[in-house]
């Protein structure tokens, strides 16, 4: 059965004019800045740059929704539903995922049923470029709304698993991951996440799609650690790498692109000397930290005594 669109019980207030007037300029001139500076590609002739592109109005929740009434496709949201649903489709020449802890290939396997718990700390060099971005982008768009003070995330961060179905098949189109604040329903993150290969990676990569006016493209390569712990990097050095993606449509059949080599992102995940799984997530640009985020994932319902703790096959590598 089909489930029902994600809530949302945000109280939106209406930004006036000049807040939306400098949110429209501001918009308007990172799209000036992709297309003059970016390259011109067809989406046929890259298909590892494929997305959904947003338009000008809000992303929100309501953006799985759009593409599921684009693609003729249906909403659920399984209880058990992954982010990956096979770990081992990202082994490739460099990656073993074999090497991976277990816990950390159920929570990609099994996203949804996982609580979330997350706390963030913005750098001071940081501060005023993710405040000009999220008061008068993000919460336009209600899309990429950042945490900016550890007391936004104080209530915490719902987490939601959206299968995007093939009905007649019942095969998984799209897989999204909606992350909102508790506190105020504003979305963090409504990502699409799949399992793609760009032409200069060696290894399957992790891309993480951002509709927003346009489209910002995340490629992260996998890093397995020889403590079991796992790393997603999007720090490549150049087109057809891991890294960022900005993308706006240019024309009837041409985007235009821009690879922001100096933005990274970098998440590690493991298991603790407590045994309590954890991500850290960093963001930086031009070589200084932005943000840091820190999250502690537990079984919803359930302990993790059914999952097991590691494989012999890693456990002979380590």
């Amino acid at each position: 059965m089909p489930a029902s669109r994600p809530s949302n019980n945000f109280e939106r207030r209406s930004p006036g004019l000049l807040h939306r007037f400098f949110g429209g300029v501001l918009a308007l001139g990172i799209e000036l800045m992709v297309k003059s500076t970016g390259r011109r590609v067809r989406p046929a002739d890259e298909p590892w740059l494929s997305c959904f592109l947003g338009d000008q109005g809000r992303i929100g929740t309501g953006i799985y929704q759009r593409i599921a009434d684009a693609e003729h496709l249906e909403l659920r949201t399984p209880a058990t539903a992954g982010l990956i649903p096979d770990f081992e489709t990202l082994r490739g020449p460099s990656f073993n995922p074999d090497v991976v802890h277990p816990r950390i290939r159920h929570f990609y396997e099994h996203a949804a049923a996982y609580n979330l718990e997350v706390w963030s700390e913005v750098y001071l060099v940081g501060r005023f470029f993710l405040w000009l971005l999220v008061e008068f982008l993000s919460t336009h768009m209600d899309q990429l709304n950042f945490p900016l003070s550890s007391l936004d995330v104080a209530k915490g961060m719902s987490s939601e698993v959206v299968q995007l179905v093939n009905p007649a098949t019942g095969e998984v189109r799209h897989t999204g991951w909606l992350r909102r604040l508790k506190s105020t329903g504003r979305v963090i993150y409504a990502g699409i996440y799949s399992i793609c290969r760009v032409p200069n990676e060696q290894n399957p990569v992790v891309k993480v799609t951002f509709p927003c006016r346009g489209s910002a493209n995340v490629y992260l390569k996998p890093v397995a650690h020889p403590d079991g712990s796992f790393g997603l990097d999007s720090s490549g050095s150049g087109w057809g790498r891991s890294g960022f993606y900005r993308i706006v449509k240019a024309g009837a059949d041409t985007w235009s692109v821009r690879n922001f080599k100096t933005l990274h992102e970098l998440f590690h995940v493991y298991v603790d000397n407590e045994n309590v799984l954890r991500c850290d997530h960093k963001i930086t640009f031009v070589g200084l930290t932005i943000l840091r985020l820190h999250y502690k994932m537990t079984l919803a319902g359930k302990s993790a005594e059914g999952v097991p703790e590691r494989s012999s096959a890693a456990a002979g590598l380590l």
